[in-house]
């Protein structure tokens, strides 16, 4: 299962790290990643016989990132009509 978690990790992160065009495809994978740490607290919760509050707030700050990644989705593909990278400056 730990093996299954850090492949999750790993993938996640050469999804992000590699070039993409798309801002969409970024933040699906970081959600990947949050995805997969989700997974591991988890599983290291339930190993340790701790309570699950954190594993709450993990998840109440996951959604308010995937919500600002929207939301900056949405602001982009307004202005610029598209969430390729290359369509805007960042000088």
């Amino acid at each position: 299962m730990m093996s299954l978690i850090l492949l999750m990790f790993f993938i996640g992160n050469m999804i992000f790290v590699s070039k993409h065009k798309h801002l969409l495809i970024v933040l699906m994978s970081l959600e990947f990643i949050v995805l997969s740490i989700f997974f591991f607290l988890l599983l290291y919760l339930m190993m340790m016989g701790y309570n699950m509050y954190m594993l709450m707030v993990f998840l109440v700050f996951s959604v308010c990132e995937g919500a600002l990644g929207l939301s900056i989705l949405v602001s982009m593909i307004r202005t610029h009509g598209n969430d390729y990278f290359q369509s805007f400056n960042l000088i």
